[in-house]
């Protein structure tokens, strides 16, 4: 299958202004919707190499600042779990008026935790990935997440492994935990973040197709 074309869009909302970069295969079984970590952004190059592999196996995807210009800078706003939520539902809103295909969430690092309280507010949400991610800072919204979620840890990130185990014991919904080996928080190892990214289509196509 052939990837999409990738086109710039805006999620527009009470002087709010997102950007974002929306490609969706013609025969998309659905899209998925990146929240994306600490200091990173859509033009995240791992990020993008995720999405470009999604895109590959018939997933469309939306990555999207969750932070205007302005406010990337200011560190309060990075690490704000319930305004990156707020953001995250507002894309996930514009996504389902303008495409209307079953959704997903694929958070890394803190965009983790809003995506999985994201989840617990939305149960149309079809699947979820974490790659390095911080659940731990959603524990309050985990029971609640009722959305097939997949937590994937590198298995060289010795302080966020014990993070994750605990969030997954609170998880509501099906899950699966997957440590890959010798990778460390950014999956930049040979071989590391490929695995992430078909770890990824699996569980997405999985969940995304019977939608």
């Amino acid at each position: 299958m052939t990837t999409a074309v990738e086109r710039l869009v805006y999620v527009e909302s009470e002087g709010i202004r997102l950007e974002g970069m929306l490609g969706v295969p013609e025969e998309a079984c659905g899209i998925v919707l990146f929240a994306h970590g600490s200091g990173s952004s859509r033009l995240s190059p791992r990020n993008r190499f995720v999405a470009e592999y999604l895109r590959s196996e018939g997933l469309g995807t939306l990555l999207i600042d969750l932070l205007e210009p302005q406010e990337a800078d200011d560190r309060s706003k990075v690490f704000d779990i319930n305004l990156l939520t707020d953001r995250l539902l507002l894309a996930t809103d514009w996504l389902e008026r303008n495409e209307g295909r079953p959704t997903g969430y694929f958070g890394a690092s803190t965009g983790a935790a809003a995506a999985l309280c994201a989840a617990s507010e939305q149960p149309e949400i079809g699947a979820v990935v974490s790659r390095g991610g911080r659940p731990d800072l959603a524990l309050s919204c985990l029971p609640k997440v009722k959305a097939p979620t997949l937590l994937i840890v590198g298995g060289m990130d010795l302080p966020v492994i014990p993070l994750n185990r605990q969030a997954y014991e609170l998880l509501g919904g099906e899950k699966s935990m997957v440590i890959v080996p010798k990778a460390t928080h950014l999956f930049e190892e040979p071989g590391a973040l490929e695995r992430v990214a078909e770890l990824a289509a699996e569980w997405f196509v999985k969940f995304l197709a019977k939608e």
